[in-house]
C-alpha cells in the first residue's frame, strides 16, 4: 500500500495537482477494496463514513488512479465502468457472470504458459493481456441432473 501512495502522490507533484484531503482518503479507501467497484458503489460505500465527499471528486479522483497505474479500469460489456486496485506483483483473470454481474477473478498457470507460448511462436512480446469469460455462474445456471462426462461437481 506505502508503494501505491507513493506512486500516486508523485504523480500528483509532477501533474502539479493539489494532494487534498479528500484525496488521501479516497486513496485509503481505494487500496483496501477486494472487488471490483463502479465508481457509484465506491461513492455509496465512501459517503457513509465521508458525507462531504462529493461524486464528481471521486469520479476524478479514480481516473487519476487509473492514469497513475495504481487502478485498472475494467469495461466487462454491462455499460459500467468498473476500478480494481492494480498490483504489479500479481496477475489475475476474470470469470463475468451475464445474468447477475458477480465477477469472479481467477489465476491459472497453465493459461499463462500457453500465452507465453503462442507469443514466442509468432515472435510477439507481450507488455500486458486481460482474459475476461462470460457466462453464467452456479447460482444462476439452470440446475440439471447429471453432470457432463468426465466433469467433476468441483469443476462446474
Amino acid at each position: 500500500m506505502k508503494v501505491q501512495k507513493e506512486k500516486f502522490f508523485n504523480f500528483l507533484s509532477r501533474k502539479r495537482l493539489k494532494n487534498t484531503n479528500q484525496r488521501v482518503v479516497i486513496l485509503e479507501a481505494f487500496l483496501r477494496q477486494k472487488s471490483h467497484l463502479s465508481t457509484e458503489d465506491f461513492y455509496r460505500q465512501l459517503r457513509k463514513k465521508h458525507p462531504g465527499i462529493g461524486y464528481a471528486t471521486v469520479h476524478r479522483t479514480l481516473k487519476l488512479f487509473a492514469e497513475c497505474g495504481i487502478a485498472a479500469e475494467r469495461n466487462f460489456g454491462d455499460g459500467q465502468m468498473r476500478f480494481e486496485v492494480s498490483r504489479e506483483d500479481e496477475h489475475h483473470d476474470h470469470l463475468v457472470c451475464t445474468a447477475c454481474s458477480r465477477i469472479f477473478e481467477f489465476e491459472n498457470q497453465q493459461i499463462e504458459q500457453l500465452q507465453r507460448e503462442v507469443a514466442q511462436t509468432y515472435n510477439f512480446q507481450i507488455s500486458d493481456h486481460r482474459l475476461e469469460l462470460y457466462g453464467l455462474c452456479s447460482d444462476c445456471r439452470p440446475q440439471t441432473t447429471s453432470a457432463p462426462q468426465g466433469a467433476s461437481p468441483a469443476n462446474l
